[in-house]
């Protein structure tokens, strides 16, 4: 497996509950990484000799202003091409959000904002506005991510998947659910290859949000991507031969008549499998407060 990018989970926490988040972000969510864990995951991404760009993410990143700075400073440092994920909740002024931003100004390659009705009752989204303002005086480059609420399906702006929180609380307001035995692939993510990984504060190697791979704090990044075996992995074999119906056929799982997408097809199916797969379902906070 070779990496180009990888997205690093500074924290689960988040300042909102969204209905749509793939990763359970709340203000009650635990798990947050030091400014050293950052450090050793970036020298760890550094020595793979693939990875050309790093992103923050979160949760809310910039809960934890300072160690999201100091991770960002590093990974230029290193040369790495860097971005950051933010609800922009900071942005209360245009002024004080250049106030946020300037010691970012000549480090980021891209601030990507989240305003959509899923973080905001208004669909102007201030907070969202004025960080773009901001960021445009101080010339960051600026990208925005509306995902769209269930009854309007795709958009150009965005898609929604049915991950984590949006599988128990957006999934029975979808328009055409089609049977179990239709999601026989997974669309969004390429499991053979990905391309990009997650690693969350707790140092699991996400290929897709709940599915690991290994642990970046016991194992080095090197060799996992080296080890990394799709059709050793029960889980990602079964998805990639036949998607979430796969799972639910090879395990007889109990299933409902349809599901709204593949992604909530198959974040059912792992939710009942973890106990079977506990290092690879993991870790909690994916599934928490599923059930």
């Amino acid at each position: 497996m070779k990496l180009s990018s990888i997205h690093i989970l500074l924290t689960y926490q988040c300042t909102l509950e969204c209905d749509h988040c793939f990763v359970w972000g709340s203000p009650w969510q635990s798990g947050t990484l030091t400014r050293s864990q950052i450090h050793f995951i970036l020298a760890q991404a550094k020595e793979t000799n693939g990875i050309t760009s790093v992103y923050f993410e979160g949760g809310e990143p910039f809960l934890y202003y300072a160690v999201l700075l100091s991770g960002v400073r590093t990974a230029v440092e290193m040369g790495f091409r860097v971005g950051i994920v933010s609800n922009a909740y900071w942005a209360t002024s245009t002024e004080d959000a250049r106030t946020v931003l300037e010691p970012f100004a000549d480090l980021l390659t891209d601030l990507t904002l989240s305003g959509d009705l899923y973080h905001s009752i208004d669909p102007g989204a201030a907070q969202v506005h004025h960080a773009l303002q901001a960021a445009a005086t101080l010339g960051i480059s600026t990208a925005t991510i509306r995902i769209p609420q269930p009854e309007a399906s795709s958009t150009e702006e965005g898609t929604l998947m049915y991950r984590g929180r949006a599988a128990r609380k957006l999934a029975g307001r979808a328009s055409h659910p089609l049977p179990w035995d239709r999601w026989v692939r997974c669309p969004y993510e390429d499991l053979r290859d990905p391309g990009r990984i997650h690693v969350d504060p707790l140092g699991n190697l996400h290929i897709c949000q709940g599915i690991s791979i290994g642990n970046l704090f016991q194992e080095p990044l090197q060799e996992i991507c080296a080890r990394y075996d799709p059709e050793a992995n029960a889980v990602v074999r079964l998805l990639l031969e036949g998607g979430p119906t796969a799972l639910m056929r090879e395990f007889s799982l109990p299933h409902q008549d349809g599901y709204a997408d593949a992604c909530q097809a198959c974040f059912e199916a792992r939710l009942a499998l973890r106990g079977r797969f506990p290092a690879v379902l993991t870790p909690d906070q994916m599934y928490s407060s599923a059930g």
